[in-house]
């Protein structure tokens, strides 16, 4: 179970035939997906739409989401209030919450479920603002007394070693990373002998692997580092393969950290280091500590504080495990009280009443969806990455920050697969197959039996489908109605159409931006793009020469102006052809509702003429495109127009001094000044985000990030890697050059064709 010099050569010297059930249920589960996948996905595009899919694992990931979301949009905010106090003693300062007032214990945060309710036989006190305020007004001039101090000790353990799940976790919550780019830099690590293989669900490390580290931890930590004993991790999840040990570094004497820096780029560095903390704190010692815990009673009040100090650091010196919650670590972080003895008087300095209001469910990241699909044994965490970039490009779910949010389509497409498929999308039922693939691997289960019953008995996926194929209605299927209806009692619903969510309510319908998500479409936002859309366009006037009217309209990507009406004419062959009047965006940063009709008909007469540009001769326009304002002309690559200056007001100086600036990607402002190239003679370096992506330049090399980095994680260092690698890399031929050069390419004359010898005469026979 692990792939290091001396087990190979154990099995070399020991070598069994191949378990054909292994392979059997790798087969199993490979055609169960294939079966799923292209069978469900065609029904999904029947009756929801064309281009997305379905799969085993694929669509109870998404189902996870948007039940997430599902439980967003059903919760409902709770209030309460609670006082802080200031106290200064003798010894020192310090910050208390009030516990209990007059007997009875005040509500907090965890006294409310996720659902924002409060929790069931919880004999609690809920404050209001007025209760706050009369509980400061009763204890201002009041006296405090320390009565009580408790001090416990603890101890913290290291977590596990890497498994393939923990470590596409981890990266996400320290590095900001996507599973997907995780694992591609933990391959090249894997290919390039730095890291064991990355594809395994098992903490165990190999005896060389438990050397390596105990013996680094004794030369850099010390022998109070080490425990006494090798610490083993046993599995934690049901069914886990642990056909390889831990991910962890390589070899028998693990490289150094400065290695991988010298040696590695980027994203391979910055992983290997946290494989390598992690490896290595897995088998340090505990880090031990004291809890204490002290009342202070003022008048009618029992106020609280609590601190924590480190006294021995123990594995946190290499590694400390990154958290879903960053706001619950608050309470568990280091914090010094000062040195107060019961008896201790006390007084207090400042009473301050506090506001709270429940919040609904977080939203899933990727590493807490990783976390919960593995701790439902739903799927096989080498998977998860691919998966959940499928997802994303299907668009069933968007990101948000960090979050994952999913789209209405998403909640069509869980819907259909929860009325009709429903078994195959269950937790559960879905949790139950993959322990019964496992069955088929252990010899336990016949892989053809298996199969017959999954896809051929009365309730196997083909009956489904039949029966999911006349029965479920796509106008059914792609309709979310709202909670509420509109203030008329019209019932309105989100519909999931084409090319697009749109609010339909009767027989008004209005888009929906596709990045909103569902659970910020709260009923008046809805009423208001119904009522807006039923209003029609707004008119702003006449256009002073065609006297057509200019409205102002929205659409699916925003405001936009349009000169006249749709006409229909007669066609080339005798139907009707419509011709659809000039539109124009508006520009960035305008605010439709103070658009008036002279600013309508600048924008309706772009693009604009500047003049003629002094080194080509050429015209040189303004317009306005789908990402701001931008100049272009014949013999010059277009530049945008930095926001700074207007585009009505640009002159033919300021476009030529644009023209004459290093392409920047539409004129953005740089998301960051990263610092001078050494090689460009100090050219700015500077982070730039571009229609595909972010990127570095230095004026002159544009070199773009690895897909899914995080902007906030490039250093100047990595930059002008990535430069140097770009200018080093081999040129490709432009598309005209080499249409040139095939062009230019000599034709080979063709052979001269020979010609026909003439029939010889015969001889007339006698």
């Amino acid at each position: 179970n692990e792939i290091t010099k001396a087990a190979i050569q154990r099995a070399l010297q020991n070598p069994r035939d191949v378990d054909y059930d292994l392979v059997r249920a790798q087969e199993t589960r490979r055609i169960v997906d294939r079966l799923f996948g292209y069978q469900v996905s065609e029904l999904v595009w029947r009756k929801v739409k064309p281009k997305l899919s379905a799969g085993r694992v694929q669509s109870v990931a998404v189902r996870l989401l948007v039940d997430r979301e599902r439980r967003r949009l059903a919760f409902v905010p709770s209030a309460w209030w609670d006082v802080s106090a200031d106290f200064s003693g003798e010894r020192g300062a310090l910050e208390a919450g009030l516990l209990t007032w007059k007997g009875k214990r005040l509500a907090s945060g965890r006294d409310f479920d996720e659902d924002g309710k409060l929790r069931a036989k919880r004999e609690v006190v809920v404050l209001d603002e007025a209760a706050a305020s009369e509980v400061v007004a009763a204890l201002d001039g009041a006296s405090a007394t320390v009565h009580s101090v408790e001090e416990k000790p603890y101890k913290d353990r290291p977590a596990a070693p890497f498994t393939t799940s923990t470590l596409q976790q981890e990266a996400n919550r320290k590095l900001r990373w996507t599973a997907r780019r995780t694992m591609t830099a933990a391959q090249r690590l894997y290919e390039n002998g730095w890291i064991t293989y990355m594809r395994t669900d098992s903490t165990t490390l190999s005896s060389e692997a438990v050397h390596a580290a105990r013996s680094l931890i004794k030369a850099q930590y010390g022998d109070d580092y080490l425990p006494p004993e090798p610490r083993v991790y046993a599995k934690k999840t049901k069914g886990a393969q642990e056909a390889h040990e831990a991910v962890r570094p390589a070899g028998s004497v693990f490289r150094t950290l400065a290695d991988a820096k010298r040696e590695l780029g980027g994203d391979e560095a910055r992983l290997f280091e946290l494989i390598w903390k992690r490896t290595v704190a897995s088998q340090m010692s505990d880090a031990r500590g004291r809890t204490i815990s002290v009342r202070i009673h003022a008048g009618d009040g029992v106020f609280g504080a609590s601190g924590r100090t480190v006294d021995f650091p123990g594995y946190r010196r290499a590694y400390v495990e990154g958290s879903d919650n960053p706001d619950g670590e608050l309470s568990t972080r280091e914090r010094i009280l000062p040195p107060v003895a019961v008896g201790d008087g006390l007084s207090v300095e400042t009473l301050t009443p506090k506001g709270h209001v429940t919040k609904p469910p977080a939203r899933l990241t990727e590493a807490s969806l990783v976390k919960e699909l593995e701790a439902r044994g739903i799927g096989r965490p080498s998977t998860y990455a691919s998966i959940i970039d499928t997802i994303i490009r299907r668009d069933y779910v968007f990101k948000k920050g960090s979050a994952l949010v999913p789209t209405f389509t998403a909640f069509a497409v869980t819907a259909l697969l929860e009325n009709h498929l429903t078994g195959l999308v269950d937790y559960d039922f879905t949790a139950k197959m993959e322990a019964e693939l496992d069955d088929i691997a252990a010899g336990q289960d016949d892989a053809q039996a298996y199969l017959s019953r999954f896809y051929q008995g009365e309730t196997g996926l083909k009956a489904l489908l039949a029966v999911a194929k006349d029965e479920a209605d796509p106008r059914q299927v792609c309709s979310i109605p709202l909670s509420s209806a509109l203030s008329d009692g019209t019932p309105v619903e989100v519909r999931v159409g084409r090319y697009g969510p749109y609010l339909e309510a009767g027989e008004v319908r209005a888009d929906l931006p596709d990045d909103l998500p569902p659970d910020e479409l709260s009923m008046d936002r809805a009423e208001e793009m119904i009522r807006k859309r039923e209003a029609g366009p707004t008119v702003l006037g006449l256009h002073p020469e065609t006297n057509h009217p200019i409205y102002l309209m929205e659409g699916r990507f925003g405001p936009y102006v349009q000169h006249g009406d749709v006409q229909e004419v007669k066609g080339p062959r005798g139907g009707r052809k419509k011709i659809k009047p000039p539109t124009a965006g508006l520009l960035r940063g305008m605010a439709p509702e103070s658009l008036d009709l002279p600013t309508a008909l600048k924008l309706l007469s772009l693009p604009l003429e500047l003049g003629t540009h002094p080194e080509t001769g050429e015209p040189v326009l303004a317009l306005n495109g789908p990402y701001g304002p931008y100049i272009k002309s014949k013999g010059q690559r277009n530049r945008s127009v930095p926001d700074s200056i207007p585009l009505f007001d640009l002159t033919m100086a300021q476009a030529v001094e644009i023209f004459a600036k290093p392409a920047t990607r539409r004129g953005n402002e740089p998301l960051k000044e990263l610092g001078p190239d050494p090689v460009a003679d100090g050219a700015a370096v500077r982070l730039m985000k571009g229609r595909y992506g972010p990127y570095v330049t230095n004026g002159e090399t544009n070199a773009s990030l690895p897909r899914g980095m995080d902007v906030e994680a490039v250093s100047i260092d990595f930059a002008l890697e990535l430069l140097r690698k770009r200018e080093n890399a081999p040129k490709r031929p432009s598309r005209g050059a080499a249409k040139a050069k095939k062009k230019a390419a000599p034709k080979k004359k063709a052979a001269p064709k020979k010609k026909k010898a003439a029939p010889k005469k015969k001889k007339p026979t006698s």
